[in-house]
């Protein structure tokens, strides 16, 4: 083979690997650097929330629809609590069927429910349900501060009222501190009123109904009774 055809073929070469490489670097680019999800609501509706074991009571909740992209993932009530510029957590509703064994067959007849916290992350567009340990859908109201949420928790048997801090990442609770025996009324939100945080140092108080407040400082992982508390 001549040297100037053997020059060609090299050229040639590496003329295509360099095309391959230029066609190829906005995939990859497009993969390490993916573009954020829109994440939207819909309009505001105005909902019943049956009550008591008769559900012969109802009160109103305002719920509206997450969208992600244009689609519905959930249905969510009350405001957003911005963790960071990429996460934020908001409650979640949803519509339970009504409908009893016998009524088989027939349209839904839907109720709507309160749920827990859904932590929603901006970038990836991913919907997950935040784990709080011993939150009540119907008693519990969380307080959210950084990536804190302090409520108050009901055990499983519905007996016991407990001071809870719960941190994102974390499967254990921040703070778990029994505050008495429930009252287990009818009426949702009937437990505590909602915890009210403090800063520098950071501290969060609880406020149960039937019994007297309690604060305790929260140190990164930790807690301990603030200056004050009953329990110091």
């Amino acid at each position: 083979m001549l040297p100037s055809q053997q020059m060609y073929k090299c050229f040639r070469s590496l003329w295509a690997a360099l095309l391959v490489a230029a066609l190829a670097s906005p995939v990859l680019a497009a993969a390490a650097h993916p573009h954020p999800h829109i994440i939207s609501y819909g309009n505001r509706m105005t909902v019943k929330l049956f009550l008591g074991p008769e559900e012969d009571a109802s009160t109103t909740i305002h719920v509206r629809s997450l969208m992600v992209d244009g689609k519905v993932r959930e249905f969510v009530t009350g405001e957003a609590h911005e963790v960071t510029e990429r996460l934020f957590v908001v409650r979640r509703a949803y519509r339970l069927n009504n409908n009893l064994p016998q009524d088989e067959g027939k349209a839904p007849s839907w109720v709507w429910e309160r749920g827990g916290w859904l932590l929603v992350d901006r970038l990836t567009g991913h919907v997950s349900q935040v784990a709080l340990v011993e939150f009540d859908p119907f008693y519990s109201q969380a307080t959210w501060f950084r990536d804190y949420a302090a409520y108050c928790g009901v055990n499983d048997s519905g007996e016991k009222l407990s001071a809870v801090v719960m941190q994102l990442g974390r499967k254990k609770p921040v703070l778990h501190k029994e505050l008495g025996r429930t009252q287990q009324d009818p009426e949702p939100d009937s437990e505590c009123d909602p915890p009210t945080w403090e800063k520098k140092p950071t501290r969060v108080s609880f406020h149960p109904k039937h019994s007297a407040a309690q604060s305790f400082s929260i140190f990164g992982h930790a807690w301990d009774a603030a200056p004050g508390s009953e329990d110091q």
